[in-house]
């Protein structure tokens, strides 16, 4: 992900996330990768002033306290955030999640695949996107 900007990984299981920061490095992607569980730790962790702005949002949607259709109802509405490119990243293939997520303007919707190497490729897919999307400072 060619920005110097980090990445901010919204993802309660550490596995998961582990995957997500392996498949980053193996794309040589270098961004500092910054990483909180839930909805609610996002946004204390965006609204800190301490926390440089990320370029972009992976979000997992199924999370304890603040699932991602919470946090992106929030996020959405201010004006700080709103910007921020989000792609959902999630093992929920429910309809609803994605029209959800669409509604309230994500940039993407992945299904995380179970194949270490499908979920490789999600994630360059990814990295593809940001790398080649123009976005707002």
């Amino acid at each position: 992900m060619r920005s110097s900007k980090p990445i901010l990984l919204v993802e309660d299981d550490q596995v998961d996330a582990m995957t997500v920061k392996r498949a980053l490095k193996e794309l040589h992607v270098t961004n500092r990768v910054d990483t909180v569980e839930n909805g609610e730790e996002a946004l204390l962790f965006l609204k800190d002033p301490q926390n440089e702005k990320p370029g972009i949002i992976l979000l997992d949607l199924n999370m304890p306290r603040m699932n991602g259709i919470e946090f992106l109802t929030v996020a959405k509405q201010d004006e700080r955030l709103r910007s921020i490119p989000v792609v959902v990243l999630t093992t929920s293939k429910a309809e609803q999640d994605k029209v959800d997520s669409f509604n309230l303007g994500v940039a993407g919707y992945m299904i995380k695949p179970v194949d270490y190497r499908q979920f490789v490729d999600v994630v360059k897919t990814i990295d593809l996107y940001w790398t080649l999307s123009e976005l707002p400072d």
